[in-house]
């Protein structure tokens, strides 16, 4: 077993370079390769180590910084026998451990003194067949997965055990493991940021709601008691079968019952829904409170607008998100204004843009639309675009590395409603153009 090699060598003294420089500093994998007289492809590897180290940052255009070391924050139930699932692996030892949450992982493409300065308990440690590096990560709390199907000794197979800190091994190589792994993460901060209506039903208060036989006189004493203007009817399977407000109590006999007043075939929503489906129905149909209920349309709560607002304000908040492919494509472009003071925006056009032919893929060219309809909104109020229609025209197409600009004008902007052109403009030749129309969530 070999435990350094040239290579290892130099991906540490890389990131001890890039440890030197100053908060702000931009590196290259060129200007790297060059100054430290490594290869651009030891470089780059070393570059990606830095940045899932949280020592250097890359986004969009604007190239890799170094920044102050990340806060590492726990990811969302991505356990060690989910990485066994990603990496189609095998557990060679400290299977009792299977359940605990990856706080992060290190590659250790390095000498062992130096990898093991990044590791910490609740860690994950990708490396080859380095046997002293097995039993110092695990000493140190961390797991251990070996890449390129190699084994392990009986010695660190019994650590694992006593420590429940599982060993697994892939037939993969370190930079497809890794990969896999980030991609996962992506993943789980993506569905993160997806609030799930069930994740919103108040599970604190029981649901109140009516029978149809329920008479005028039992529903006063009811919103007396409650204070609620607005209840679900149900039949005697706790099917939903209307819905019914203060408002149709006007000018109704005490003694009526309430299946002759309310509105009947009310919309209902899974619970597994998401909330943004949930605003959209709402927000279409003009309706307050929408009934929840399971799989076998029987009600198990009920959301209100004002629920779905709330959540729609922490999905805002949440402080780490993975990026999505439209994140991605929208990343490439920076926010100026016109002399008016106008919003808009400027980007190039980049090979994931673009199409079989190598020009920009339409598809593309309305996300940027999209995307800057909505960012528009969002300047004039505190809310979120659900797309009732846009017009599309593709007048001419783009080449890679083209710089573009997208200029949106407001046509209409009420509380609830907007109507947006877009433009999209390449070297004073218009490009494509859009006439969208959309309804507003608001945050506020």
């Amino acid at each position: 077993m070999v435990e350094s090699s040239p290579e290892m060598t130099k991906h540490g003294q890389i990131l001890r370079y890039i440890e030197s420089l100053s908060i702000g500093a931009r590196l290259s994998v060129r200007k790297i390769a060059q100054e430290l007289e490594v290869s651009e492809g030891t470089a780059y590897r070393a570059i990606k180590e830095a940045e899932n180290l949280g020592i250097v940052s890359t986004k969009g255009r604007t190239g890799t910084i170094r920044v102050e070391k990340k806060e590492v924050h726990q990811m969302d139930k991505l356990t060690f026998a989910e990485v066994v699932h990603i990496v189609d692996g095998e557990v060679l030892g400290g299977s009792g451990g299977l359940h605990k949450t990856l706080s992060k992982f290190v590659i250790g493409a390095m000498e062992l003194e130096d990898m093991l300065r990044y590791i910490e308990p609740g860690d994950l440690l990708i490396v080859g067949n380095r046997n002293k590096a097995h039993l110092r990560a695990l000493g140190q709390g961390s797991a251990v997965l070996i890449t390129g199907g190699f084994g392990t000794g009986e010695e660190v197979r019994r650590m694992a055990d006593d420590l429940e800190l599982p060993i697994i091994i892939s037939t993969y190589d370190t930079y497809t493991v890794a990969t896999l792994i980030n991609r996962a993460i992506d993943d789980h901060l993506i569905k993160k940021k997806i609030i799930l209506v069930e994740d919103i039903i108040r599970s604190d208060t029981p649901v109140v709601f009516l029978r149809g036989t329920n008479k005028i006189g039992e529903m006063q004493q009811i919103i007396e008691d409650t204070k609620h203007t607005r209840f679900p009817v149900v039949d005697e399977h706790k099917k939903p079968i209307g819905i019914i407000t203060t408002k149709d109590l006007i000018g109704a006999q005490h003694d009526q019952t309430i299946d002759k007043l309310m509105t009947g075939n009310p919309l209902t929503i899974n619970a597994k829904a998401s909330v943004s489906t949930a605003g959209h129905m709402m927000i279409w149909e003009g309706i307050e409170l929408l009934p929840v209920v399971d799989a076998n349309r029987k009600m198990i709560g009920v959301i209100s607008r004002k629920d779905v607002m709330k959540a729609m304000q922490i999905i805002q908040k949440q402080p780490q998100n993975g990026e999505t492919f439209e994140d991605q494509i929208w990343a490439g472009f920076e926010e100026l204004r016109n002399k008016e003071g106008s919003l808009y925006f400027r980007g190039s056009i980049s090979a994931q843009m673009t199409n079989y032919a190598g020009m920009v893929s339409e598809g593309v060219l309305t996300t940027l639309m999209n995307r800057a309809a909505n960012r528009t909104v969002k300047e004039n109020k505190k809310g979120d675009l659900i797309l009732d229609s846009s017009s599309n025209f593709f007048l001419h197409p783009v080449h890679i590395d083209r710089m573009i600009e997208i200029i949106p004008s407001v046509f209409e902007l009420s509380r609830r409603f907007c109507k947006i052109e877009i433009e999209i403009h390449s070297e004073d030749l218009l490009i494509a153009k859009s006439m969208i129309t959309a309804r507003i969530i608001n945050q506020s």
